[in-house]
């Protein structure tokens, strides 16, 4: 069985007030794939790009045994390219150039060897792309998180809520939950997002950690506090694909384990901000994440006597 995971493959140049890139590799598939790869050695991932990207990127990918038969090549085209410039609190970002290229009219292919998937992770595409892919596998995945964003909710609610109920997680930030439910309490926001379909519901609050809503049940996991954040880009993504990945790993569906998979995945995302674009996330060891995962485990243990 496998782990497919599917969103963009990109070029990104970025500005943070600790310096900046030229054309970087990026896409919420890059750095889900690479978080995931940590956790799970069957990973497989579903993407276009054009000629512009490289063999020696693409090998990237499969130096972290990820499977790239699903990974378009459009000759004569461009790769997706998006510039930003991060503000000083890092958390506000000014995009300077979105450029779709081939991304404008991406229309994905499920190789038969892909056929075998029991965890689906979809990247922020569009909401029909994403309902494409799930349609295109023939038999339904054990697992589907979808990861989407205010843009969708904006300009195409309807083709959202259709895609929302075809779900089992979704993972959205603070901002977005308010705006999907029209409730300020994140609380209430949950209770609303969850009657839409999904069975658990991942609300991000960034530098503030994450929540976890199944039913009744609530789980508030913390962020690590760290000394210098270089580049935010990314760490949604990388989140989501250590979230999924240990969740592959681990092989069973409950609260509890879904609490630990948003640990491991907010340790993944705490290396990814150490620095630009996925350049951290490409040579983690076992020791590294273990220890990561170690102080995060710190930062909320406690006893009490009552």
């Amino acid at each position: 069985m496998s782990l497919i995971i599917i969103g963009t493959v990109a070029f990104d140049a970025i500005e943070t007030p600790f310096g900046k890139t030229d054309k970087i590799v990026g896409g919420a598939a890059t750095y889900a794939s690479l978080a995931a790869s940590y956790f799970y050695n069957k990973a497989k991932i579903v993407a276009v790009v054009g000629d512009d990207f490289q063999k020696a990127d693409i090998d990237t990918f499969t130096e972290h045994g990820i499977d790239t038969e699903g990974l378009q090549i459009k000759t004569g085209e461009k790769s997706f390219f998006w510039s930003g410039k991060y503000h000083n609190d890092m958390n506000s970002r000014d995009t300077l150039i979105t450029e779709l290229n081939v991304l404008e009219n991406f229309d994905p292919v499920i190789p038969e060897s892909y056929q075998d998937c029991e965890y689906l992770m979809l990247g922020n595409l569009t909401p029909q792309v994403q309902q494409t892919v799930i349609k295109r596998l023939k038999n339904r995945p054990k697992l589907i998180v979808m990861d989407t964003m205010n843009f969708w909710m904006d300009i195409m609610m309807d083709d959202l809520l259709e895609t929302i109920k075809m779900v089992d997680v979704l993972t959205i930030n603070d901002a977005e939950a308010r705006q999907l439910s029209g409730e300020y309490s994140l609380v209430k926001a949950a209770k609303k997002i969850l009657t839409m379909g999904p069975k658990y519901l991942i609300i991000k609050k960034g530098e503030h950690g994450a929540l976890l809503f199944h039913d009744d049940q609530i789980f508030s996991a913390p962020a690590l506090p760290l000394a210098e954040v270089f580049d935010p880009t990314g760490a949604g993504d990388t989140f989501a694909g250590g979230f999924i990945g240990y969740l592959a790993k681990v092989g069973t569906i409950s609260f509890n384990n879904m609490k630990n998979a948003i640990i491991y995945g907010s340790a993944l995302a705490s290396f990814c901000v150490e620095k630009f674009g996925t350049e951290k996330l490409l040579n983690l060891t076992e020791e590294e994440i273990e220890a990561r995962i170690q102080e995060f485990v710190k930062l909320s243990a406690f006893t009490i006597e009552l």
